[in-house]
């Protein structure tokens, strides 16, 4: 091999790593926008909820200014967050979620239930506190009702067990459930919830064809990661979330900022 074929191999190669390493940090980086639309005769009025997931204490520039900016420019009624917004094997990032909940507080009202690292976090009494000064509405294990919509929330501790069934509100209005890990579905949808709002899936974490290849709890090739499920008169909608756990980067699977338009048929 001469020199002018190393450096064309060099070069090639060189910008063949440059590619991947741009490819990676869009892929974990660019925030993208995904919309949902539902219709139901329930509802008193029409309702634009944000829905955000799995923020494990990663920043979107200084202060999370590009998160929040985009958040904003929704325009929503209500701000949702299910679960893992903290980091539970790494440092925690307390404050890097406290002051993503003081600004997302100011835009809409922020309801918020705990996830997986959450439940683990030995600190995490104290932590719901700090999230409620902050502005949240913490929902552990209860709803509230705002705009003729229930929301309730139901605490990571109790996915597996029969707790949902004894929160959930059996007035006639429309439903809406945070739980943090969509798995549980079948359960959610016999509890009679009209939307179920999830995350931990991380969408599979490397998306190809449109299919993630591994989610916690559901192992390879998982049905639930992503996107619009409907069971029953049950529809699901999993956040895609915005940071890292366990697997350190994201493929083809960009963080997301869930919008769902909740439509007065």
């Amino acid at each position: 091999m001469n020199a002018v074929q190393i450096t064309v191999t060099v070069l090639i190669s060189v910008g063949a790593v440059c590619v991947l390493c741009l490819l990676c940090w869009f892929s974990n980086s660019c925030l993208t926008v995904t919309r949902h639309e539902i219709y139901s005769g329930k509802l008193a009025r029409d309702l634009r909820i944000v829905h955000l997931s799995d923020l494990h204490a990663k920043r979107f520039g200084k202060k999370n200014r590009r998160l929040v900016k985009a958040v904003k420019k929704q325009n929503p009624d209500i701000i949702v967050f299910t679960g893992d917004i903290i980091h539970l094997y790494k440092k925690p990032g307390e404050e890097a979620a406290l002051e993503l909940v003081e600004q997302l507080a100011k835009i809409a009202p922020f309801y918020y239930v705990s996830g997986n690292h959450e439940m683990r976090y030995r600190d995490y009494r104290f932590f719901s506190r700090r999230l409620a000064d902050a502005g949240a509405v913490v929902l552990e294990n209860e709803y509230i009702v705002k705009f003729g919509v229930a929301i309730v929330g139901l605490g990571c501790a109790h996915l597996k067990n029969n707790k949902i069934f004894e929160i959930t509100p059996d007035f006639g209005t429309y439903k809406i459930l945070l739980a943090h890990e969509p798995q549980f579905l079948r359960r959610y949808a016999r509890a009679g919830y009209d939307l179920v709002l999830s995350g931990h899936a991380h969408g599979g974490q490397w998306r190809f064809l449109g299919q993630g290849v591994y989610a916690p709890g559901q192992g390879l090739l998982p049905e639930l990661t992503s996107g619009e499920h409907i069971l029953g008169s049950t529809h699901m909608i999993i956040s895609r979330g915005l940071g890292n756990s366990e697997f350190p980067l994201r493929i083809n699977n960009r963080p997301e900022v869930v919008v769902i338009d909740l439509k007065k048929a």
